[in-house]
């Protein structure tokens, strides 16, 4: 039916046609999982049960806090750092899984003839240090886009009171309209609000549990505003202009210290990465010395001050505002 020469043409023909087909379906898939992720949990929660009481306890429930939002064991700072990194998990179970593979991996390293200093130090890297440096890393990416989402709330506020509605209404308007993570916190919010709590109150309760300043603004603002009066549409209005100058300029400086941090990045990673390349391709290449004693003092301390040369490359390019 098709000769020989018109055969490699009708294989590239149908090479590109799957591969336009492939990059289709996986762009689908994308979309589709973003559209899904523009509806904050909140919204997909009330949408499954339908019961608002229920929902607003379970959504402060699976982020470490009590049904009435307070925090669930003793040690605060630690509590805190879990319900504002949205980690959605029981801090209990969280740390008790991390310290229990810290565990098992630290007895490991002692069954295979490791030294028990080498056990303990992995013990406390995956039991103690893993968790915190998630939760930090979580935290942050969070703050940033609630610091990118609350100005563009803000203005949603500001132009529902300009309407006529209630405060209480454009707080809810942000609760259908906005993804997460501030959609779902406006929606705790407006939930308190319903069930008899004060505006003011309901605000600093949420920068609580978020952690990010620009919140801790509003609840003052709000606070300012309930006991001395003032247009409110007003105040917010200035307040969201602030806050979004702020973020151009944090971005801005994002970007005049991205050449810093990606050479800090790698001046830290070169050296163990040449290290770990060479017992690779040449373990021979340092010959008998792993037998001499005063190998791991020394590889301790150029670690050490390795680490040290990283902190304080680290401390040049970040910056705090």
């Amino acid at each position: 039916m098709f000769s020989a020469q018109t055969v490699p043409y009708l294989v590239y023909a149908l090479a590109a046609i799957t591969a336009v087909l492939l990059v289709e379906g996986l762009y689908l898939q994308l979309v589709s999982r973003r559209r899904k992720r523009e509806i904050n949990r909140r919204l997909n929660k009330l949408a499954g049960d339908g019961e608002q009481h229920a929902t607003f306890k379970t959504l402060l429930t699976e982020r470490g806090l009590t049904e009435s939002g307070d925090y669930l064991f003793g040690v605060v700072w630690l509590n805190r750092l879990f319900v504002q990194s949205g980690v959605l998990a029981n801090p209990v179970v969280y740390f008790t899984w991390f310290l229990g593979v810290g565990i098992v991996a630290g007895i490991a390293l002692k069954l295979m003839g490791l030294a028990w200093i080498v056990a303990l130090f992995v013990f406390l890297m995956i039991g103690v240090s893993l968790p915190l440096f998630w939760l930090r890393r979580a935290r942050g990416r969070r703050l940033r886009e609630f610091e990118r989402q609350l100005p563009d709330a803000l203005d949603m506020i500001v132009r529902s009171i300009r309407a006529g509605h209630p405060t209480s209404v454009a707080v809810a308007l942000v609760a259908r309209e906005v993804s997460d993570p501030i959609g779902t916190e406006f929606g705790i919010v407006a939930d308190e609000i319903a069930f008899g709590a004060q505006l003011e109150t309901a605000v600093r309760k949420m920068a609580e549990r978020v952690g990010f300043e620009g919140l801790q603004l509003l609840a003052v603002a709000l606070g300012i505003q309930s006991k001395t009066g003032g247009n409110l549409a007003e105040i917010l209005a200035n307040l969201s202009v602030t806050l979004r100058s702020r973020l151009i300029l944090r971005m801005k400086v994002r970007a005049l210290a991205s050449e810093g941090k990606t050479s800090a990045i790698m001046m830290s990673v070169f050296p163990p990465g040449m290290f770990l390349i060479l017992l690779l391709i040449a373990p021979s290449y340092y010959g008998g010395i792993w037998s001499d004693p005063l190998v791991v003092p020394v590889f301790t301390g150029f670690g050490l001050w390795s680490l040290f040369g990283d902190f304080i490359m680290y401390k040049m390019v970040t910056f705090d505002f």
